[in-house]
């Protein structure tokens, strides 16, 4: 239940976008992020709040961890919009590498959503954000963060 301890703290984000996702683009922006996590509940939920300086807004997340299910519920929510986005993305971590997966509404449509947390090191983790439109036989990477301890 401790999985996201390891994101507590300060963190510079270095953010990879891709412009149009689900388009066949290639086209990615790049942009800069700054990260502060906290644990709670003995580990078993984590809140950060990410600001995108260059973007002019700010997210949250919050992590809650369910101890009979053994998994993980990710919530999101962005200044730019002002609610919470359900249903939460659900998984949970095998090592130091996480997965979490649910539906997300993208340009008027439903379509599969995957996280993928990577733990580098104790300074250096990753994010990446990918969707699917076939059933989760493929994927297309649309978001990466890597984050860096400051």
């Amino acid at each position: 239940m401790n999985d996201f301890d390891f994101l507590a703290g300060h963190w510079n984000v270095a953010n990879r976008k891709l412009v149009k996702a689900l388009a066949g683009s290639d086209e990615w922006e790049e942009f800069p992020g700054h990260s502060v996590a906290t644990r709670h509940f003995d580990g078993a939920a984590s809140f950060d709040e990410i600001t995108f300086p260059t973007k002019g807004f700010s997210g949250l997340t919050v992590r809650v961890f369910n101890q009979e299910t053994r998994t993980w519920s990710i919530y999101w929510a962005s200044s730019a919009r002002g609610v919470l986005d359900l249903p939460p993305m659900m998984g949970g971590f095998e090592g130091k590498r996480g997965e979490f997966f649910g539906d997300e509404l993208y340009e008027g449509r439903t379509v599969r959503c995957r996280f993928v947390w990577t733990v580098i090191d104790a300074d250096t983790a990753r994010w990446e954000q990918a969707y699917s439109v076939d059933g989760e036989r493929t994927w297309e990477t649309n978001w990466t963060m890597d984050l860096t301890r400051s």
